[in-house]
């Protein structure tokens, strides 16, 4: 089984689409995608500096169209492919952060332009939220996750992604993370990012209001390939919560750690990252640096042979069952937990409430990601739990 890796924010390089620009129709693939997001993408992959690469605005639209121009380069993975959404498939996909709208592309729930347009607008939204609080990030690497936790608390932080590899990328205001840096906790080292701001935090509050007035006028198709979400790395089945999901993760921790426990979980055994290339191939080898899984990132036009012969190898294979009836539900921030009254036993909708966690910072709402059955609550009313961890096990429906 092959599973595609789609980049986010954060791995672009200056010069990243200048190689790529020597294909057949490269030039006027990213004159058209940036057509779409109102912005000149092609100028900023080849002559834009590392400052202007940073801009939120415009790096998350450069970063989608670059990964999907090099997945329609390879041939196969764009766009819906005729089969269920839960038989016969050979390629898992998943995204981290705005990466995740390029997986939905592939999996054929948004067209590529939807994909783009969507994604420069979700750039624009966060930007703007970011210039109306002074905010960062940083990655720690290493350290007791009970002590980074406290230290978390203690200094009005948050976990942002739990990238694996024990990498934690965590946000919030900068006197914050200047106080993590100066006192980290033991065996930790604090990185400081390049980004604009706390991502994935409820400081994108605003963005995410102005995404959720604007999906409802999309159509997504249903995934046609497996596809995991940043939220829990448990398979979507439907387009809609597909869409849910990619409004929900602009203020909730991405949960990578989850997406590369279900791949090795699924049996992969390969796994390629699409350009701007580097970073998640990087935390895969670290989480499983015992296993003999292939992988690769694309780089360069250089690299696309090995890459084709990666998918057709995995081409056809027969898919093992990957209904994510082991998942649980997980807190999306650290605080106290109010459990819904829900029976165990009780048959949910996808979306019904199943509780609130509190902090003294935020609230943060949980309900079911997809309809099913209340197996079983893992937490009671006035547990303490951290961002990730369980508070019930939830059994999808499977349809006869």
């Amino acid at each position: 089984m092959l599973a595609v890796l789609a980049p986010g924010q954060g791995a672009q390089k200056p010069g990243m689409l200048t190689d790529w620009l020597e294909l057949p129709g490269a030039e006027s693939f990213f004159r058209w995608a940036g057509a779409i997001a109102d912005a000149d993408l092609l100028a900023l992959g080849t002559t834009g500096d590392a400052e202007a690469i940073k801009d939120t605005a415009v790096t998350q639209p450069l970063v989608v169209a670059m990964s999907l121009f090099v997945a329609r380069e390879l041939g196969g993975l764009p766009g819906p492919v005729a089969h269920t959404p839960h038989t016969g498939r050979d390629v898992v996909i998943t995204g981290h952060s705005v990466g995740e709208l390029t997986a939905a592309a592939l999996a054929g729930v948004l067209s590529v332009e939807a994909a783009i347009a969507l994604t420069a607008v979700r750039g624009r939204a966060m930007a703007a939220a970011c210039a109306q609080t002074p905010t960062g990030m940083s990655a720690v690497l290493g350290g007791d996750p009970d002590e980074l936790a406290a230290a978390l608390e203690e200094h009005g932080l948050a976990p942002a992604n739990m990238n694996g590899g024990g990498q934690v990328v965590v946000a919030g205001p900068l006197d914050g993370l200047a106080a993590l840096k100066a006192a980290p906790p033991a065996r930790a080292r604090v990185l400081p990012l390049s980004v604009a701001g706390a991502f994935h935090t409820r400081y994108m509050a605003p963005a995410r209001a102005e995404l959720e007035g604007l999906v409802g006028g999309l159509r997504p198709a249903d995934p046609s390939r497996l596809l995991l979400s940043n939220a829990d790395g448990a398979a979507v089945a439907t387009g809609a919560e597909v869409l849910s999901r990619l409004v929900s993760q602009v203020t909730s921790p991405v949960r990578f750690d989850a997406c590369l426990a279900t791949l090795r979980d699924l049996g992969v055994t390969a796994v390629l990252e699409l350009p701007p290339a580097g970073a998640l191939a990087g935390l895969a080898k670290r989480e499983w640096k015992d296993s003999d899984i292939e992988v690769l990132a694309v780089g360069s036009p250089a690299d696309l042979d090995r890459a084709r012969a990666l998918i057709e190898a995995e081409r056809g294979r027969p898919e093992p069952d990957h209904l994510p009836d082991w998942r649980v539900v997980v807190s999306p921030v650290r605080g106290t937990v109010s459990p819904a009254d829900v029976a165990e036993g009780a048959h949910l909708p996808a979306g019904t409430p199943l509780g609130r966690i509190r902090s003294r910072r935020q609230e943060a709402d949980v309900s079911a990601g997809y309809d099913g059955v209340l197996a079983e609550w893992l937490v009671q009313e006035g547990d303490l739990v951290d961002a990730g961890d369980p508070i019930a096990r939830l059994y999808p429906e499977v349809q006869s």
